[in-house]
C-alpha cells in the first residue's frame, strides 16, 4: 500500500523501557553477579516463576493503587465477541427472571389493577432480581467470572431494570415477549448502553493473565503451590524483571529487575539480623560504602496509634509521619488534622517530631512513649534484640537506624521493616527495602506460615554506581586482542593462533574482512579502538614467513614481534 511506502515507521520503544548496550549489560550482569554470590554464601536457593501470572493471583495483591498498575495481557482468538455473547447471554437470563416475576404479579392482581401494573417501581423488581444475579452470572458464565462486589453486580441491574421498568405500558407487552424476542430486546440493551464495556465489565472477560508486579506475591504463590517439596525454613533468591504501569521518571521505570531474598517458616528474629549482615555485606562488596539500612517495627507503628487513640487510621498517621523530613513538623501537623486525628493526639506524638540520637538512645524514648501498648513494647523488644545482635557481630561499612518514621509495606509488613538510602550527598530514592510479614502465604490457603525478605534496587544501584564512579574498570572489556586482516593466507594463520588463545580462556577474534589497502587496515585499527581492545596483532606476509606475530599495545602504541608462546603468555 502507498501509506507503508512513503510513511516508514520511525523505531521507538515504550516509554519506561530502555535498551542496553553492551557496557550497560557488563555493569548490571556485575551488580546481579556480586548481589548473587552473597545470596549463595548467605545459603539462599534460586528459583524462578513466570513473567506472567494468572490475574487472580495477582489482583487484590497490592491495594487498589497497585491493582492499577499492573499490566494486563489480553486473551487470544475473538475475545470481544466472546464478551458480548456472555454479557448478552447474561441481560437475557435477567430479563426472563424479571419477566417470571411480572407474569407472577400479573395472575395476583384484579383486572382493574393492570393499569396500575406500569407503575411498579425498580426496587420491587430487584427483590428477587437482586438475589439472583450471583447464581444466575455462575450459571451463564461460571463461578470464575462471578464478581462478589455487590456494587458492580447491582450497576448491572441498575441498567437493565431501568430498561423494563420506566416504560409504563411497554412492560404488559415485555411480560408476552418469547425468547427469540427476548433475546433481542438483550441485545438491543447491550449496544444501547456503552457501560457494558467499561474496563471494570470487561477486564475479566478479555484478559485472565497479567505481568508479575513484583516477585513477592508470585513466591508466596510458588510456596503454597510446591509446600510438600519445601524444606522449610525455606531460604531462597530470585533475581527477574518486574512489570508495573507506572509514570516513568528517574529511578522509576515500567520494566526493572528485583533482585529478592526471602526466608518463609521461621519467627526466628536472627533471620532479620542475618538480612542486615546481607546487605551490609553486599554494598561492601560493591564498593558503595556508608549505606544507611534504616529499620522499624509494625508493631511499634501499631502502638503509637493506640497511645494516641487512632487504632482506626494507622494508616493515616503513618503516611503523614513519614513525611517529616520533606515537608516539616507544621505540615506534618496540618495533615494529621485533615485527616481526623485529634489534637490530643497530636500532641501526644510531640515526642516523636524531635526523636533523635543514637539507635539506643530512641529506643529508651521510645520506651516511654509506648509505656501503655503491649504491642508497641513487643515491637520495641524486636528492636533490641536485632541491635543488639549487630552491635556485638559488626558491620563492614553500613551504619543500622532506627527510623520511627518508616512506613512502607503496611498492608503486609507485620514486623521488622527495612529501608537501604544511599550514602551521604547522593540524591537517590530507596536502594532497598523489605520486612517481615506474618502471613503472606495466607491469600493463597496456606496460613501462619511466617517470612521475611528483602530486596535490593537494581537499577538504582546502577545510577549510584555510576555516579560515584564505582565500577571497576575492567568489568566493560569484552575482547583482549584483535587480530588485523591482512588476507586470506594470513586469515587462516591468524584464526588458528586464535583458536589456541580461547582455548587458553584468552577473549580474541580475527576482523572478518581483509584489508586490502592502507585505508583499509586504518580502519580496522580504528575499530579496535573505538571498541577498546587492548591489543591488536599485525600479521602480514613478513610474519606469515616467519611464523612470528608483531603484538601492539594500544594503549601505549608500543609494538613487539613474538612468537605464539611469548604472546600467550604476555596476554593471559
Amino acid at each position: 500500500m502507498l501509506w507503508e511506502i512513503n510513511m516508514a515507521q520511525k523505531p521507538s520503544i515504550p516509554k519506561g523501557t530502555r535498551d542496553f548496550n553492551a557496557s550497560d549489560v557488563a555493569k548490571r550482569t556485575y551488580i546481579m553477579e556480586t548481589i548473587k554470590e552473597q545470596f549463595q554464601i548467605y545459603g539462599f536457593q534460586p528459583i524462578e516463576t513466570p513473567s506472567f501470572e494468572n490475574s487472580d493471583t495477582l489482583m487484590g495483591k497490592y491495594g487498589d493503587e497497585g491493582d492499577r498498575l499492573i499490566f494486563k495481557i489480553l486473551n487470544s482468538g475473538d475475545y470481544l465477541s466472546k464478551y458480548k455473547d456472555s454479557i448478552i447471554k447474561l441481560i437475557l437470563s435477567v430479563l426472563k427472571k424479571n419477566q417470571e416475576y411480572l407474569l407472577k404479579m400479573k395472575d395476583d392482581i384484579a383486572d382493574e389493577e393492570i393499569l396500575n401494573f406500569k407503575n411498579i417501581t425498580t426496587n420491587e423488581i430487584r427483590k428477587i432480581a437482586s438475589s439472583e444475579i450471583g447464581k444466575i452470572v455462575i450459571e451463564v458464565l461460571g463461578e470464575e467470572k462471578y464478581d462478589n462486589n455487590e456494587e458492580k453486580n447491582d450497576d448491572f441491574l441498575n441498567i437493565i431494570l431501568k430498561e423494563v421498568s420506566t416504560k409504563g405500558d411497554y412492560l404488559l407487552k415485555f411480560i408476552e415477549f418469547n425468547r427469540e424476542e427476548l433475546y433481542i430486546e438483550a441485545t438491543k440493551i447491550f449496544e444501547k448502553h456503552s457501560e457494558f464495556i467499561d474496563s471494570k465489565y470487561l477486564s475479566p472477560y478479555i484478559s485472565e493473565k497479567a505481568l508479575r508486579y513484583d516477585l513477592t506475591v508470585p513466591f508466596a504463590r510458588y510456596v503454597v503451590q510446591h509446600q510438600n517439596d519445601i524444606e522449610f525454613p525455606f531460604k531462597r533468591y530470585q533475581i527477574q524483571p518486574v512489570w508495573r504501569a507506572d509514570r516513568p521518571q528517574k529511578g522509576r521505570f515500567r520494566e526493572f529487575y528485583q533482585c529478592d531474598a526471602d526466608v518463609v517458616g521461621s519467627k526466628s528474629l536472627f533471620q532479620e539480623v542475618e538480612f542486615v549482615q546481607l546487605y551490609d555485606a553486599v554494598f561492601s562488596a560493591l564498593k558503595l560504602e556508608g549505606v544507611t539500612i534504616k529499620i522499624n517495627n509494625r508493631k511499634i507503628l501499631s502502638g503509637i496509634a493506640e497511645v494516641i487513640g487512632a487504632q482506626d487510621k494507622l494508616i493515616d498517621f503513618t503516611v503523614a509521619l513519614d513525611k517529616l523530613d520533606k515537608i516539616g513538623e507544621d505540615k506534618v501537623k496540618e495533615e494529621m488534622r485533615g485527616k481526623g486525628i485529634s489534637e490530643d493526639g497530636i500532641t501526644k506524638l510531640q515526642p516523636l517530631f524531635t526523636l533523635k540520637g543514637e539507635f539506643g538512645e530512641q529506643i529508651e524514648s521510645l520506651k516511654s512513649i509506648l509505656s501503655a501498648s503491649e504491642i508497641g513494647l513487643k515491637g520495641i523488644e524486636e528492636l533490641e534484640f536485632i541491635n543488639t545482635a549487630i552491635s556485638n557481630l559488626e558491620l563492614k561499612t553500613a551504619i543500622l537506624q532506627l527510623d520511627v518514621t518508616l512506613a512502607r509495606g503496611l498492608n503486609y509488613y507485620t514486623g521488622a521493616i527495612f529501608e537501604v538510602s544511599a550514602p551521604h550527598g547522593v540524591k537517590m530514592g530507596s536502594i532497598g527495602g523489605g520486612g517481615r510479614y506474618d502471613d503472606l502465604t495466607g491469600i493463597f490457603g496456606l496460613k501462619d506460615m511466617s517470612g521475611v525478605g528483602i530486596s535490593f534496587g537494581l537499577d538504582r544501584i546502577y545510577l549510584v554506581l555510576e555516579e560515584l564512579n564505582l565500577f571497576p574498570s575492567t568489568i566493560t572489556e569484552s575482547t583482549k586482542v584483535l587480530f588485523i586482516n591482512f588476507g586470506q593466507d594470513e586469515a587462516m594463520f591468524s584464526l588458528n593462533a586464535v583458536t589456541k588463545l580461547r582455548q587458553a580462556q584468552v577473549k580474541a577474534e580475527l576482523f572478518p574482512d581483509a584489508a586490502v589497502s592502507g585505508k583499509q587496515r586504518k580502519k580496522q585499527m580504528n575499530y579496535a579502538n573505538r571498541r577498546n581492545i587492548p591489543f591488536v596483532v599485525i600479521m602480514g606476509e613478513e610474519e606469515l614467513k616467519s611464523e612470528m606475530y608483531t603484538l601492539k599495545n594500544m594503549v601505549s602504541g608500543e609494538q613487539q614481534t613474538v612468537n605464539f608462546d611469548q604472546l600467550l603468555s604476555l596476554l593471559k
